[in-house]
């Protein structure tokens, strides 16, 4: 988004307060009909198999991510105002003219690639977003199969990153991004879905002192470097703080290689330093309200990882562990998630 842009879509209306309420974000386990009864759900997803595989509401997405738990719940998204909600141009959207959720999933084979794929996805949703009254985008989520597959540049997560690069530079994306996640499904049906929070006003990108911005990551990891910022404050006057996908990298290079319980450790630590930068206070960091996806490549480790992030969070923390892979495949684990108002 230009500079112009930007300070157009940032002019307040007369009578227009300047901060937004704080997005609550839980995992709920109602039935389905239940919460979507609400008028103030934003949106609504279900994890794996066992969750519905559609809804005639919008508002509803499966990610074909097996979760942990038997009987998983579903994560909520609710805002303060009534949510309208709609299908356009295959774009899912809800809005409540504060915040807006949308989601597009594009069948790679229809584009010849996951490049092409998702070049022509983030040209879609950046142009959807931008024309509407919610135009700053916070937060992204990218799922695509196979994430690993592929040696060196035709790497497929190396590959998406090249177009989404070109579909975000087609926009004026140049340096200033939304925070964002890329897990690699394992359902084989290469179709690229991608869901996204947008809000009325703009939010304050931030990155880890203890890592380099991934946008300047060296050649080694691309031909393009992933475009997306390490967290994202939100508009509100209490910090509520979108954590992108946090793991074990130190400056650019990856640590801990096969220790997952040191991954852990080191993806925590680095939670805990962008946080620091989002001048949240030592105290209230992860508190009650937070919620935090878990993303684990092996079955196996589930266990450990559950109970080493319960010793080491607060016990009114909401943590969904999800099986995923990584973006780097000596990654063991990532973590994304909010952190509370």
């Amino acid at each position: 988004m230009s500079t112009a842009e930007t300070d157009i879509a940032d002019a307040l209306l007369p009578g227009e307060p300047a901060d937004l309420a704080p997005l609550r974000i839980a995992c709920e386990q109602a039935s389905l009909a239940a919460i979507l009864g609400g008028d103030d759900v934003l949106a609504v997803f279900g994890f794996g198999e066992r969750a519905p595989a559609s809804h005639a509401d919008p508002r509803y997405l499966r990610v074909n991510l097996e979760p942990a738990e038997n009987a998983p719940p579903f994560e909520v998204w609710r805002t303060q105002g009534r949510v309208r909600a709609q299908r356009e141009n295959g774009i899912a959207w809800a809005g409540d003219g504060d915040y807006a959720f949308g989601a597009i999933e594009i069948d790679e084979a229809a584009h010849g690639d996951i490049e092409t794929a998702a070049e022509f996805a983030y040209r879609r949703l950046v142009e959807a977003i931008a024309s509407s009254d919610t135009p700053h985008a916070l937060r992204l989520w990218n799922y695509l199969d196979a994430i690993n597959l592929g040696e060196g540049d035709a790497e497929r997560y190396r590959r998406f990153c090249v177009g989404r690069a070109a579909g975000l530079a087609a926009h004026g994306f140049v340096d200033a991004y939304p925070a964002a996640t890329g897990i690699g499904v394992r359902d084989g049906r290469r179709v690229l879905q991608i869901y996204w929070l947008a809000a009325r006003r703009a939010g304050t990108a931030l990155e880890n002192p203890r890592q380099i911005s991934a946008w300047r990551y060296p050649r080694q990891y691309g031909a393009k470097a992933p475009t997306f910022a390490r967290a994202m404050r939100a508009p509100t006057q209490a910090a509520q703080v979108y954590l992108s996908g946090t793991a074990a990298i130190v400056g650019h290079l990856s640590h801990h290689h096969d220790d997952l319980v040191k991954q852990l450790d080191e993806t925590l630590v680095n939670i805990d330093s962008v946080l620091a930068a989002a001048k949240v206070a030592p105290a209230a960091r992860l508190g009650a309200g937070s919620t935090l996806k878990i993303y684990v490549r092996r079955p196996e480790d589930i266990a450990s990882a559950h109970t080493h992030l319960r010793e080491k969070l607060p016990g009114q923390i909401s943590l969904l562990f999800l099986l995923g892979d990584i973006c780097r495949s000596e990654l063991l684990i990532e973590i994304d998630g909010v952190q509370a108002a």
